[in-house]
């Protein structure tokens, strides 16, 4: 039954490395991907209340109510008492993906009063940062926290140089959006074979579920901007992409509130609250 395990075990870890280099290698041999040139013309280009490009700004504030009320769910003191985490080390991926919502509410909303490239750096900046926040929240839960915390770090630098890069060539002529791209999609796509293979340590995976479908979701109001705005010239699809995403993330809130009622009930049983290693090394025995 252990060597079945292991082999289990095995094939994941092997079909998640593969996954990782696919990613990589489709980003390498790709021809260079341009910012289109007409990606900063938005449909609704209203001015309300003062404010240029109104409902595309305003629409970034539920971010930062998301960000907030994640960030609250993880250092409170309720989460403290009650460990919302099996390790404590958890809560800084989600710190980062949190944090990242409230710093996208200034980095976007300061890019909608007046698009351009330069100011597209501080949307996506936040941005990638949330991605690699995520990814590294569900390496530390499925597969290992040492993973988790040995990655962290290299990938937010990883996310954070993505947009460097892609500004970069833009300065040189060459715009190149390949390596944010990855960062972006190639971090869901590896967090979705996450939650395909590995089993869960905690409950709640349905928010997260969820949250991913809102996020998709969002990606295509994005991309049917103008025809949404045409239908009755009330709210675009930018607009209503930046909702929709601000409700993916409070999905996640959902799902850490609901982890914090499961991990309550798991108090019965000591040995859930340690991780591996610790079981390993004796610290979990009575």
């Amino acid at each position: 039954m252990i060597s079945g395990m292991r082999r289990l075990l095995t094939a994941r870890n092997s079909l998640l490395g593969a996954a990782v280099i696919a990613c990589v290698l489709t980003a390498a041999i790709w021809p260079p991907i341009p910012q289109p040139s007409a990606y900063h013309l938005f449909a609704d280009r209203r001015c309300l209340l003062g404010i240029p490009n109104s409902l595309n700004v305003l629409s970034n504030l539920p971010f930062g109510i998301v960000g907030l009320l994640g960030l609250a769910a993880i250092f409170s003191r309720k989460a403290n008492q009650t460990g919302l985490f099996f390790d404590r080390w958890e809560r800084w991926p989600y710190a980062a993906l949190f944090g990242s919502g409230v710093l996208t509410t200034v980095g976007s909303g300061y890019y909608h009063l007046a698009p351009d490239n330069a100011r597209l750096v501080w949307d996506r900046l936040p941005m990638s940062v949330g991605f690699m926040g995520l990814l590294t929240a569900l390496l530390a839960e499925r597969v290992s926290v040492l993973i988790g915390r040995r990655l962290f770090v290299p990938l937010l630098v990883v996310g954070a140089a993505s947009v460097g890069y892609w500004y970069w060539t833009e300065l040189q002529n060459s715009g190149d959006l390949r390596l944010y791209l990855l960062v972006q999609f190639g971090s869901l796509l590896l967090v979705v074979l996450l939650l395909a293979v590995y089993p869960a340590r905690y409950q709640g995976t349905g928010y997260l579920v969820a949250g991913l479908v809102a996020y998709a979701a969002a990606k295509g109001f994005e991309l049917a901007d103008q025809e949404i705005f045409e239908l009755g010239q009330i709210i675009s699809g930018h607009t209503l992409k930046h909702l929709t995403a601000a409700g993916g993330g409070a999905c996640l809130v959902a799902m850490l509130r609901v982890r914090a009622r499961s991990v309550i009930a798991e108090l019965t049983c000591p040995l859930s609250r340690y991780t591996d290693s610790e079981r390993s090394s004796g610290l979990g025995s009575s």
